[in-house]
């Protein structure tokens, strides 16, 4: 009986893995698209963040809504997702109008972000924690989105240091240069972890095959 149970249980993950796998790929394209930006870009203002954060913002919003139509058999999830959908839209939005309002529009924007999309992520992987193949996935991102919005909340806004030293280096490294920077860096990391899960889960939709006799097949 536990066997039966077992096949069912791998069949219906593999079938899941192979409805769901293109979402943290598609979600991994604008964030490394962006971290690829703020990488080679010398423009690190306030205002050129919240552009850069906007546009992955709703990109990131439309992909997360897409995804959670395919959430098929887990209404509670399928509804977090799409409440994280609609907060990186607003945010996105935000951004995008208010590019001009500097750095204290830049940090509240994104902590906003963070903590609640954030918080929806880390919990919706925690609640299906041993019945879900995407419960490590939600935990990670949400426990890292959350380590961004405190990233942005430790870094003081009136931060500014004259560069220097031994290898006498002009400029000031201010606090918009390292909160951009922080961002980007939090970006290239999940982007990275959003290819390997999505390829993970590609590769993990394969079910096990009955045998003639009915046990599977090794």
């Amino acid at each position: 009986m536990s066997d039966s149970v077992d096949d069912a249980t791998t069949v219906d993950d593999a079938t899941r893995r192979a409805r769901y796998w293109p979402i943290p790929v598609l979600r991994a394209v604008p964030a490394a698209v962006v971290a690829l930006v703020i990488t080679f870009s010398s423009n690190h203002a306030a205002g050129y963040g919240l552009l850069l954060f906007g546009a992955f913002a709703v990109v990131e919003g439309i992909v997360l809504a897409v995804g959670s139509r395919r959430l098929d058999g887990d209404a509670r999830s399928a509804r977090s997702t799409l409440a994280q959908a609609a907060v990186a839209l607003v945010a996105g939005v935000a951004a995008l109008v208010l590019n001009g309002a500097g750095l204290p529009a830049f940090i509240t924007i994104v902590v906003a972000f963070a903590v609640l999309t954030g918080a929806l992520e880390l919990t919706q992987g925690l609640r299906v924690r041993g019945r879900s193949p995407f419960s490590r996935d939600w935990t990670t991102v949400g426990g890292l989105t959350l380590l961004l919005a405190i990233a942005f909340l430790l870094t003081p806004p009136d931060y500014s240091k004259e560069l220097g030293g031994i290898d006498n280096a002009q400029g000031t490294l201010d606090a918009p240069i390292i909160l951009v920077g922080l961002f980007g860096a939090y970006l290239a990391v999940a982007a990275v972890f959003h290819v390997i899960a999505g390829l993970s889960h590609k590769w993990g939709t394969a079910a096990p095959v009955a045998a003639p006799d009915g046990a599977p097949h090794a």
